[in-house]
């Protein structure tokens, strides 16, 4: 059964889509892997890391785009597949994985599964994402043929992910045969594209099922979401771009928990908004007038927080002064 590796690349240091194709070369107990990276117009390109492997276990094939982001990036490899491709495993181009990670997705599937994914360690941690976030206990989901780190997700995965997301992309493998028209939303540049594919699988049917080891190692390289955080130039686009992800899950038929739960995300994304504006006039850095444009357009109610909040920040000021 043929498996697709898929990478979207997009990196300034050279070397790192090297250890992680290393990696997947390094996979034991899988024959038939091919592996797919899409350039997404790195200004390191992915050619050189490649090159520098010399003769790989695997073929890869390398696909260089205009950059459109890693759910475009992730797009152009599945388009690309050929019929006999039967599952895909997503890896972003700076995270490693363990050894045993195809083949434990490929045991943990063959037993009648259809999405995989399994803890990890985030970018600078030393425990895994499960422990970290506590938002899954493995007990409470049975063994996959007495393996004890096999296990089948019990429970609502839709409920899951919204409330508490436990799937890292870069441990994903999945029956691309039965879902081959599943695709990321473009639209979401850097937040919520791989929430909404997930949650795209989970309300099509798709049976879960995870690996408690820890089985990919997250690495520094460019990250759109992590790279985006406050006080950089890209962090009102974020904002935005997680809460038109939020608004999204309006359009689900949410309980009345789950609405609580998605409007308060809103009301502290809607703050984080008006505190990023403010800041950046207060110290004359320039602003994103196109993602602001848009932000009003998607939530009005931004507006009225603007001077809400730029009027608590004098105040706190005045008050620091006496």
């Amino acid at each position: 059964m043929s498996i697709a590796v898929v990478i979207p690349f997009y990196q300034r240091e050279p070397g790192l889509l090297a250890r992680a194709l290393q990696s997947v070369c390094a996979q034991v107990d899988v024959a038939d892997v091919r592996i797919v990276v899409v350039d997404d117009a790195s200004p390191s390109p992915a050619a050189a890391d490649i090159a520098s492997l010399g003769t790989m276990r695997f073929p890869v094939e390398v696909i260089v785009q205009a950059n459109g982001g890693p759910a475009a990036a992730r797009n152009r490899g599945l388009a690309s597949l050929e019929a006999d491709v039967r599952r895909v495993a997503f890896l972003d181009s700076d995270d490693v994985w363990i050894e045993a990670h195809l083949s434990n997705a490929s045991r943990a599937l063959d037993a009648g599964h259809d999405v995989y994914f399994a803890d990890h360690l985030q970018t600078g941690q030393d425990i895994g994402g499960f422990a970290r976030a506590g938002r899954i206990r493995v007990a409470d989901h049975p063994s996959i043929g007495g393996d004890p780190s096999l296990h089948v997700f019990e429970g609502d995965m839709f409920e899951q992910i919204i409330t508490g997301n436990v799937i890292g992309t870069s441990t994903v493998v999945y029956d691309f045969d039965r879902f081959r028209a599943q695709r990321f939303d473009e639209a979401f540049y850097s937040a919520g594209e791989d929430y909404l594919f997930w949650i795209a699988l989970a309300r099509s049917g798709a049976r879960f099922c995870f690996s408690s080891l820890i089985e990919a190692r997250y690495g520094y390289g460019v990250n759109v979401y992590a790279g985006s955080g406050w006080g950089t130039d890209g962090y009102l686009g974020r904002i935005h771009n997680e809460m038109r992800y939020r608004k999204r899950l309006l359009d689900f038929d949410l309980n009345a928990t789950q609405r609580r739960l998605v409007d308060e995300k809103i009301r502290i994304l809607r703050l984080e908004f008006a505190d990023d504006v403010v800041h950046r006039l207060t110290h004359r850095k320039p602003l994103a007038m196109d993602v602001i444009r848009d932000q009003l357009k998607l939530d009005p109610m931004t507006i009225w927080w603007l001077p809400i909040h730029a009027g608590q920040i004098v105040a706190k000021k005045i008050k620091r002064s006496r």
